[in-house]
């Protein structure tokens, strides 16, 4: 743990918190006012461990002085929870420290709704949706001010430091919103001290057999690893020496990786902590950005590169201003992660945009927070926008160019169409195919760091609404949502109109064009609605047409023909249904019918060949699926490892009529259950229903629809 969160951590009187935090800022009149004041406010109330509560306030003011020494910042810190936990209002600060603070201390207050006490269970399905409703409050009270953040995350930091102090349910409760929550801002803002530390306390709680292990590991090798850092240090001391470095002008610290990064690591591996090859990292500060590039280039000719493991954020910074040259080294036997950057570098690295008011940091390592301005544009599904938010927040950057040498930082996994999108919405919406390092691929393919990326449009928008899981941005998602949203309600207005044209065509030409303010986008999906747009047709134009006619159109009524799982309404004869070969649509995917005589066409109803027809203006027939139509679902299952357990499984699900589609068995090492994936189609479509009846049976993993391949 960094030094100045250990002494954080063992403060527990009034005068010790008060001394650490003239020690860490000059406390003007103004702050020695402030402080005063939250003592005297907080003067009745206690934390769990029974210390006065006015600590809390000191110390979370004492640990945003470290990161930044704006003045109304730490003010904001000292005054966080006095809106919330006592008599005095936000209009009384207002009035007393000014709007800035204010401003602040109301957006803090506004995230701070949810209380430590009204946390859901950790068992509770409705934690995720608990999580995100204060993630988004979090970022939504922050998108004028960023400080907002900065200073709950310093909030958050000492409410783990002092968490041995609560019952283990909420231990636990409040570590885990802490790790899904916090850790993914602090990542964005670029705290590497704050996320670090707050990764570990949250392990530490949640985790803590795994813990205890790295941890017994770390402290039984700490000697050897010690000299094993000490030799590597020594080593690259004498090279840098020799290549002409003062050594009082650089910087070399070792390190061991915090555990919670040791722990996934071990995770996506499938490895023991002793079977983790880089544990021992090293730091090199320099003073100049060439120099970055010099130290490079004397270790890899001293010592072996792993050259897969090489990367470069010094000339193609992160989004939140992160600049360093990592690269892994061989050296007597054992693999050690480098790090080397400037001083100043480090500077961003361990404060983030922290560090831009604390040392006055130039431009060029500004951090880029357009993410947190976006979100007043977000999705208003809670689930779906904590889950967009937080992969855009949390993931690791790759590095593209256009063909002019502009720079693009996506997530890693991102496709040709996430960058189109990041170019510009209009490139996104009319791609139509693109060159990767001047090689004609898809534009689905994956992006790898340094590619240049070249696409090619045309000069209208391509809905691809099958796509929307398989790029990686956010932007890319909502835009091919919003797009295909915007074309589903065009096809359904022309369906509808056409619909009704069709059923009134012996009679009346563009007999839709008598329906101004009536909504047609609801007849393909509504019969009782296209009887009633029927009737209301028949009054209209009924005083306009002869008495033949009259009685003709009276009597035509809406006749039913079934064909198998689809049904056609309509006043002429069907005498068949066919598929086109164009788009092959499934049980329950949205279709649309055209009439070619007596014979009725069905195309899913997102097919480029059925939108030209309904453009054309084609005669369209009412269509739907019967009700004995089977729904697809996909899940996990764990299965025990005996003989004969998928077969038991799968003779189960036969009794409710279950259909088997695709079955992948696996099975993880050294574990005695195993993992099953099975696509099935039932007759049933509530979901939860389905659920309860597979889980009679087996444990159940993940659960989900498999939606319409055209609108998922």
């Amino acid at each position: 743990m960094d030094p100045f969160i250990e002494k954080i951590e063992s403060i527990k009187t009034l005068d010790d918190a008060i001394n650490l935090l003239q020690t860490e800022t000059k406390i003007t009149p103004k702050l020695q006012e402030l402080i005063d004041f939250v003592i005297e406010a907080h003067k009745e109330q206690q934390r769990k461990s029974g210390e006065p509560y006015s600590i809390h306030p000191l110390l979370v003011a004492s640990i945003a002085s470290h990161f930044s020494k704006d003045e109304d910042v730490i003010a904001t810190a000292l005054l966080h929870d006095v809106v919330e936990d006592t008599q005095f209002d936000i209009s009384f600060v207002r009035e007393k420290w000014g709007d800035d603070v204010a401003h602040m201390v109301d957006g803090l207050t506004k995230i701070d709704e949810i209380r430590e006490h009204e946390l859901i269970s950790s068992d509770s399905d409705k934690k995720l949706i608990t999580s995100a409703l204060t993630f988004r409050k979090m970022l939504i009270a922050s998108i004028n001010d960023v400080r907002v953040l900065v200073v709950k995350l310093c909030d958050r930091l000492h409410n783990m430091l002092t968490l041995d102090a609560l019952p283990h349910k909420k231990q636990l409760r409040i570590a885990e919103e802490t790790l899904v929550v916090y850790v993914p801002i602090a990542h964005r803002l670029g705290i590497s001290t704050i996320k670090n530390t707050l990764e570990d306390l949250a392990f530490f709680y949640i985790y803590p057999k795994e813990y205890k292990k790295i941890d017994n590991f770390i402290k039984e090798h700490q000697h050897a690893i010690q000299l094993t850092f000490n030799k590597f240090t020594a080593s690259t001391q004498k090279l840098l020496e020799k290549n002409g470095y003062d050594l009082s002008t650089i910087k070399i610290s070792s390190r061991i990786k915090h555990y919670y990064s040791i722990y996934l690591k071990m995770q996506r591996k499938g490895v023991s902590i002793d079977e983790v090859l880089d544990l021992l990292a090293i730091r090199i500060l320099v003073p100049e950005d060439i120099d970055c590039y010099k130290v490079l280039g004397f270790l890899h000719l001293e010592y072996k590169p792993l050259i897969s493991r090489f990367k470069d954020y010094v000339s193609t910074p992160k989004e939140n201003g992160y600049q360093t040259i990592h690269t892994t080294v061989f050296y007597n036997s054992k693999i050690y992660e480098v790090q080397i950057r400037t001083f100043e570098m480090n500077k961003v690295a361990e404060y983030g945009i922290a560090a831009h008011w604390k040392y006055k940091i130039g431009a060029k390592q500004q951090p880029n927070l357009n993410w947190l301005k976006s979100l007043e544009y977000s999705n208003e599904n809670i689930e779906e926008f904590y889950q967009d938010t937080k992969d855009d927040l949390y993931s690791e950057d790759i590095v593209v160019y256009s063909p002019q040498g502009d720079t693009f930082s996506l997530p890693r996994g991102s496709t040709a169409l996430d960058y189109a999108y990041a170019v510009h919405t209009d490139i996104g919406r009319n791609a139509i195919e693109c060159y990767i390092n001047k090689v004609k691929k898809p534009l689905l393919s994956e992006l790898k760091s340094s590619d240049i990326i070249s696409v090619k449009t045309v000069d209208y928008a391509i809905p691809r609404c099958s796509w929307t899981d398989l790029v990686k941005t956010n932007r890319a998602k909502k835009q091919i949502k919003f797009l295909c949203s915007q074309r589903l309600r065009e096809i359904d207005e022309l369906t509808g109109k056409n619909i009704i044209n069709t059923l009134f065509s012996k009679y009346y030409e563009n007999v839709s064009n008598l329906l101004k303010n009536q909504p047609l986008q609801k007849v393909p999906h509504n019969l009782d609605y296209f009887k009633h747009i029927k009737h209301e047709i028949e009054k209209k134009v009924s005083d306009k047409q002869g008495f033949v006619t009259r009685f003709k159109m009276y009597t035509s009524k809406i006749k039913r023909f079934k064909f198998d799982n689809i049904i056609i309404y309509s006043n002429f004869s069907i005498n068949s249904v066919s598929f086109d070969h164009c788009c092959h649509p499934k049980f329950a995917d949205e279709i649309v019918a055209f009439r070619e005589g007596n014979k009725a066409i069905i195309h899913h109803k997102m097919c480029d060949k059925a939108y030209k027809k309904i453009m054309s203006n084609e005669p369209m027939l009412f269509c739907k699926w019967t009700k004995d139509t089977l729904y697809h679902y996909k899940m996990v299952v764990s299965l025990p490892n005996t003989k004969g357990e998928l077969a038991r499984l799968l003779s189960y699900m036969s009794q409710y009529e279950g259909y088997i589609l695709a079955v992948d068995y696996g099975r993880e090492k050294h574990s005695y259950r195993q993992y099953c994936d099975i696509e099935f189609e039932i007759n049933k479509s509530n979901i939860d229903e389905v659920r309860k009846i597979i889980e009679k049976k087996v444990k159940v993993i993940e659960f989900f629809s498999k939606k319409d391949a055209y609108t998922k």
